[in-house]
């Protein structure tokens, strides 16, 4: 068989295997709206831990990772860094949120913004919200499918087509089995993409320089300046370097997808993953070698810096066309790994934030049909983004975060801050939308900073201001919040005493 053919039969076996696990793990489990949203709550280490990693390791790693390394030089290595840290708040936050989910029946973070402030708009605006920054998010992770079938198979697989089939795997086992078949298919997705990652940098980097060493030393010799943050010759400003870290490092836990994993995960096997999490951020270290590497083989301006590995693999290297179908696994996992994840969540808050204040009382099959039908529209939506538009994987992806990140300042003060108020945190979220939207869209960021930091800087004034300024909420509410442990603990006396 011909290269490509080997490529194209590996990647569509990859999506056989992926597709079969998925339908076998939410097979049999019931059809609740619990086993669909939090698989039961019952999901353990391997599964929570694959699931959050796979959920952040996605197109952009394989894809727009080495394409940011070969393209911007040292600002790569912010992925690096949020990574690595950005989990830390969830060993607090984590179990906290579990134990209010728990109590209220929630898996939203709709849900639990509704719960904490009691007004019906601030699940709706969290679930727009959401819903613009999932679709830039899904889009990311639909073109780097695309790319992969598109380049491995030498342009016989139109990118149209590689997005829609790949992406139709996804929409099958998610609509079929929920978060479980999601979970399940990750563990599978992260063992690859970890193996993979690491044979393909220390390859690319031999073939084409010999070592590592070699290969940053011709680097700083020939571009100077590119392996530094702010100075002459850099791609990025240290503000612009500093602030797209925070933006990132901020929001990661906000996103719906990893939030909601607390209310599926136990207190202890949140601390757990914590702990393991970093390990995740090897993967990268190769991914990023790989892009370095490119510098010097490859001209900037003749490849698309999204498509340099796949391009590396197949124009610049000698390789056989096994590895090629291998490397398209690898990425194929990565995005849809955290294409699922996405898709799933993306469906429960358009149900649960909008369609739920809507219709409260609508029955639990009714409310399953709606989160499946809303995973095949709300792909639909980013189909048509990862086809029609035109910016880079990284670019989509911190657009999106600079929209997610927002939900920071009113989920923080549900846990910790007894005075904030609804009006406070709707006019924060509206407020700092916005402004990360008119800095990612229209006009050029102060200072250099990253829209999403200048909108959420906005957001944390007008909520703490307008929250002073309003009558402060009901006790209950902040109690089950806040002071969840003491009211859990009362709860139990109580039902001991009636005992």
């Amino acid at each position: 068989m011909q290269d490509w053919q080997w490529a194209l039969t590996i990647m569509l076996a990859y999506l056989a295997i992926a597709l079969l696990i998925g339908l076998w793990a939410g097979k049999g489990r019931g059809g609740s709206v619990s086993e669909f949203a939090v698989a039961g709550r019952t999901l353990g280490i391997l599964v929570t831990a694959c699931l959050m990693g796979g959920a952040v390791f996605s197109a952009f790693s394989f894809l727009g990772a080495p394409g940011w390394a070969f393209d911007r030089g040292a600002p790569a290595y912010y992925i690096i860094v949020y990574t690595a840290f950005g989990i830390l708040p969830w060993y607090i936050i984590g179990p906290k949120i579990r134990k209010i989910g728990q109590r209220l029946d929630l898996y939203t973070v709709s849900g639990f913004l509704f719960a904490r402030f009691r007004n019906r708009a601030i699940p709706v605006l969290i679930a727009v919200i959401a819903l613009f920054a999932f679709v830039q998010y899904l889009a990311t992770q639909m073109k780097g499918m695309a790319y992969i079938f598109n380049i491995m198979t030498d342009g016989r697989v139109p990118f149209w087509l590689g997005a829609l089939a790949a992406y139709g795997i996804v929409v099958v086992y998610v609509a079929t089995g929920g978060l479980r078949a999601a979970a399940w298919s990750d563990v599978f997705q992260a063992i690859l993409m970890v193996l993979i990652s690491w044979v393909i940098g220390i390859v690319v980097v031999v073939q084409l320089h010999g070592s590592t060493s070699a290969m940053f030393s011709s680097i700083a010799r020939d571009r100077p300046g590119f392996l530094e943050i702010g100075s002459e010759g850099s791609t990025m400003s240290a503000t612009a370097y500093t602030t797209t870290i925070l933006v990132s490092l901020i929001g990661i836990l906000m996103w719906p997808h990893l939030f909601s994993k607390s209310y599926s995960s136990r207190p202890v096997t949140i601390k757990r993953t914590v702990l393991i999490y970093p390990v995740f951020a090897l993967f990268l270290i190769p991914l990023l070698l790989a892009g370095f590497a490119a510098i010097g083989a490859v001209q900037s301006g003749d490849v698309v810096p999204d498509e340099i590995l796949p391009h590396l693999i197949t124009n610049v290297l000698q390789m056989p066309g096994w590895l090629y179908g291998l490397v398209g696994a690898g990425a194929l996992a990565a995005a849809m790994s955290s294409a699922d994840a996405i898709t799933h969540s993306a469906s429960m808050e358009f149900t649960n934030g909008v369609v739920h204040q809507i219709r409260p009382n609508m029955p639990e099959q009714r409310t399953l049909v709606t989160m499946r039908t809303a995973v095949v529209v709300i792909g639909g939506a980013a189909y048509l983004i990862a086809v029609f538009g035109g910016q880079g994987l990284i670019a989509l992806l911190l657009g999106a975060y600079g929209s997610i990140v927002q939900f920071a300042p009113a989920v923080y003060s549900a846990l910790y801050w007894r005075r904030a108020t609804a009006p406070g945190v709707i006019a924060g979220l509206l407020v700092g939308a916005l402004v990360n939207y008119y800095y990612q869209f229209v006009a050029e960021p102060l200072f250099d900073i990253n829209p999403g930091i200048l909108g959420l800087i906005a957001n944390v004034v007008v909520m703490v201001g307008l929250s002073f300024a309003t009558k402060p909420p009901a006790a209950d509410a902040i109690d089950g919040f806040v002071d969840i442990d003491g009211v859990v603990a009362r709860e139990k006396g109580h039902r001991t005493a009636v005992q």
